[in-house]
């Protein structure tokens, strides 16, 4: 069963989608961009990215697998593992392999994976039916070369006006003053009439508010038997297994360190500082020895050699 529509569903939806036993896709917003340059317009889009190191199963990829496929969750489970098999056997006997509408992957020459994202397909909700298009440059300088050009060949001339006679000027003046006079009384009668309407608009919006006010009365009432509160006691899974990336003497590092790490998809902690003033920054805490072991093995070989384990007394 393929499982790469399913996770190109998802991605619309999450910002990280595990796939348990190979690792973990996840989606970060970019804004809009410009290219003056290349007069290119690029809309807002998800930029996808992939990290070897989260493969624990968070559920979310089984779950719509079983889901839209109308199957048990046990054997959406399976059909995952025999994929991801699948892929580890390509990549281990050609060097490269793709996932559709995802990415490609291949192997440096330190057998690590590399991830290149298709740029085709945009996992932004917001940005459905925009795509990337090109506008030619204004050519501004071509133009006014034309308009002057035109003005050279065709100067524009001004001809005098001739003056109208008197007797002319005599019958402009008395229609003139005629107007004068109408505009005056009609001034009067739209001052009136507006005097008028604001009175009747003051009198419709006083007759509005007394019935709302009459509703917001009659629609009152009083819950005389209240519901009785309901209090849900969540179990806490004691996690006392931590992968540690770092013990910081200064506050500030570790904190740099923390955000760094939620960056790339760990699910990292900081912890209080120790009797030493010490303040450790986590990969992340796990259930089981097994579990963590194997997580503090993989980032060792991928990302940090220097990381350890901390077992918590319980």
């Amino acid at each position: 069963m393929k499982i790469e529509p399913y996770i190109s569903q998802l991605l619309y939806r999450y910002q990280c989608v595990t796939v348990p036993g190979f690792g973990a896709f996840l989606t970060e917003f970019q804004s809009a961009q410009l290219d003056e340059n290349a007069h290119s317009f690029y809309p807002p889009k998800k930029l996808v990215s992939f990290n070897p190191f989260i493969k624990n199963n968070d559920g979310l990829l089984a779950n719509h697998l079983a889901q839209t496929e109308k199957i048990a969750y046990e054997i959406a489970v399976n059909a995952i593992q025999n994929e991801v098999s699948d892929w580890k056997n390509k990549i281990q006997e050609f060097g490269r392999f793709s996932i559709k509408n995802i990415g490609e992957f291949t192997l440096n020459s330190e057998k690590n994976l590399v991830f290149v994202p298709v740029d085709q397909i945009n996992y932004l909700k917001e940005s459905f039916g925009l795509s990337s298009f090109v506008s030619p440059a204004v050519k501004r300088e071509e133009y006014k070369q034309v308009v002057e050009t035109l003005e050279e060949k065709a100067p524009i001339t001004f001809t005098p006006e001739k003056r109208s006679s008197y007797k002319a000027l005599k019958y402009a003046a008395i229609v003139t003053l005629s107007l004068g006079l109408t505009g005056v009384l009609g001034y009067k009668l739209y001052d009136n009439y507006l005097t008028q309407v604001e009175q009747e608009t003051l009198l419709v919006q006083s007759n509005v508010q007394k019935k709302i006010n009459q509703k917001i009365q009659e629609a009152t009432f009083f819950i005389e038997n209240p519901l009785p509160s309901v209090t849900l006691t969540v179990p806490n899974e004691k996690m006392p297994y931590h992968v540690v990336a770092g013990v910081f003497r200064i506050e500030s590092n570790a904190e740099n360190a923390y955000q760094s790490l939620l960056k790339l998809g760990f699910k990292a902690k900081r912890l209080p500082a120790n009797k030493h003033g010490m303040f450790p920054v986590l990969y992340g805490s796990y259930a089981s020895y097994p579990e963590a072991q194997d997580t503090m093995k993989d980032i060792q070989k991928l990302d940090n050699k220097d990381a350890w384990l901390l077992i918590e007394e319980l």
